[in-house]
């Protein structure tokens, strides 16, 4: 078996991944630079190439696009401490086999990298051309394309895999999380990207203007129709049309949109001559569809026709180590529109702002830091200069049904026992209920009790994922804070892989 080279100029991170790949029986080689790479690989070849972006010289991207132009078929895995969605996207359209975000499970790595080596024996014998870099969008807005959570990460890979076709893409997530931006990002990145991007809000439009909105109208058409009128379809043909909240769209003018899709074709409004047009639709929505089919309240032929490929945006709450990062660009696109010097949060008030669940998402986050802006007396911002909503939040604890139903099966005491009795418990009162679970446990001098322990918490806190992302493992490590591959082995583990 060929060797996996691995190049990037931090010695430590050669190091933890030559002992990690050797232990699991991976034979390696380190480079320091891109330079020291090309060299070697005018006299040898390796089974994989595991690649820095940012390195003295020579960056990574470069590199991977040499490479894939001399050696085709070497699956090249790129990482990079800077998780920023435009690197993503240069790396699979300069066809990368994957994109490893620094810091990463060193499992998580060694899975890839395994399943990279896979890929690279299958295709010994396979005929291959090289993968041609796309033509590089604009970047989107700094609150889309820089984060360091797995979330957004798994946001950014499908981004980056989905840019260069034209499949339909249905985007879910709460209001504020961005949807619009993904929308664009995917057109900006595409093949599309020199024609149109048009956005058209459903909920947003009455009903009865809605349709000619949507597929134009002739002159006389209904009354005030006094000429021809384009509508979103014909103006975004060659691009792409995003439908926002297609969930609000009313029932009987989904019929028309699936005609649309299915064979590209329409009439205006009091038209007779049917209208083709050439359109990548991407629609998006904050409410579950298929709630909405069972309700009878959305087409289940126009779900299926839109559902080709779902993305997920997660909610703020479920990547709050972005906040600090978001909080500080707003910040400064705020200063800058409004002409004042920046303001900075101190230590304590960024803490507190990070514990903010924000149900408005990352719009309600832009909207603090635009009244931070206006609001707040000095240049740094206290905790006492937050707006009331976030000050209240820290002042309202949990109530006990709260604490212990997140991780009630974790424990002896049931939730109405515990209620009736009248127990006490802190904001996180689970850990006073595990420590006392623990000191039974002693006290008995059962056998690994560090172990059983947490076995149980692992065993509970997946099964709760699970539960509430419907099966969904992707979804599930996500919100919870892993990568695919780590949940997939810890399911193994703890026996719930349904083998």
């Amino acid at each position: 078996m060929k060797p996996v080279w691995i190049v990037d100029d931090d010695q430590a991170i050669r190091w933890v991944l030559e002992k990690a790949l050797n232990r699991a029986g991976i034979e390696t080689m380190s480079f320091s630079s891109a330079a020291d790479v090309q060299l070697a690989l005018t006299s040898a070849e390796p089974a994989a190439l595991i690649s820095d972006i940012r390195m003295p010289g020579k960056d990574g991207l470069t590199l991977l696009k040499e490479v894939k132009e001399t050696h085709p078929r070497l699956p090249v895995i790129v990482m990079t401490a800077f998780g920023d969605l435009d690197s993503t996207v240069s790396a699979f359209q300069g066809g990368a086999f994957d994109f490893l975000p620094k810091p990463f499970d060193i499992n998580d790595a060694v899975t890839l990298i395994s399943r990279a080596l896979q890929e690279s024996s299958a295709s010994e014998s396979a005929s291959t051309t090289a993968t041609p870099p796309g033509a590089k969008g604009k970047s989107v807005k700094a609150m889309l394309t820089q984060s360091s959570s797995p979330a957004m990460q798994e946001v950014f890979r499908a981004i980056g895999r989905l840019a260069q076709s034209n499949v339909t893409v249905l985007i879910t997530g709460e209001s504020g999380t961005g949807k619009e931006l993904v929308a664009r990002a995917l057109h900006q990145h595409g093949s599309r990207a020199r024609g149109p991007f048009v956005a058209l809000n459903t909920a947003a439009i009455p009903k009865d203007l809605l349709e000619a909105e949507l597929f134009g109208h002739e002159r006389g058409a209904f009354t005030g129709a006094n000429a021809n009128r384009r509508g979103r379809f014909e103006e975004s043909s060659g691009g792409t049309l995003f439908l926002d909240e297609i969930g609000d769209m009313p029932f009987e003018l989904q019929t028309r949109l699936l005609r649309v899709l299915s064979d590209g074709s329409f009439y205006r409004v009091g038209g007779s001559q049917p209208i083709q047009v050439d359109v990548r639709i991407i629609a998006a929505t904050h409410q579950p569809l298929e709630d909405r089919v069972r309700e009878g309240r959305f087409r289940e032929d126009l779900f299926h026709r839109l559902n080709v490929i779902r993305l997920r945006l997660p909610p703020l709450r479920e990547r709050r180590e972005d906040a600090p990062d978001l909080a500080r660009h707003f910040l400064d696109t705020s200063a800058q529109s409004l002409g004042v010097p920046v303001k900075k949060l101190s230590d304590d008030a960024m803490a507190l702002l990070q514990q903010f669940d924000f149900p408005g998402n990352v719009r309600q986050l832009e909207n603090f830091c635009h009244w931070l802006t206006v609001m707040a007396p000095g240049k740094t911002i206290n905790v006492s200069d937050l707006p009331p909503e976030i000050k209240q939040f820290k002042s309202t604890p949990r109530s006990t049904t709260e604490a212990l139903s997140a991780f009630s099966d974790l424990n002896p005491i049931s939730i109405k026992t515990a209620v009736d009795s009248g127990q006490a418990f802190t904001e996180h009162g689970w850990v006073e209920l595990l420590a006392e679970d623990a000191s039974k446990r002693l006290q008995h001098t059962d056998p690994e009790v560090w172990g059983a322990l947490t076995r149980e918490f692992e065993k509970a806190v997946l099964q709760a994922a699970l539960q509430v992302c419907r099966g969904r493992r992707v979804e599930a490590a996500a919100r919870l804070g892993m990568g695919r591959n780590t949940i997939t082995r810890k399911l193994r583990e703890l026996g719930m892989d349904g083998g």
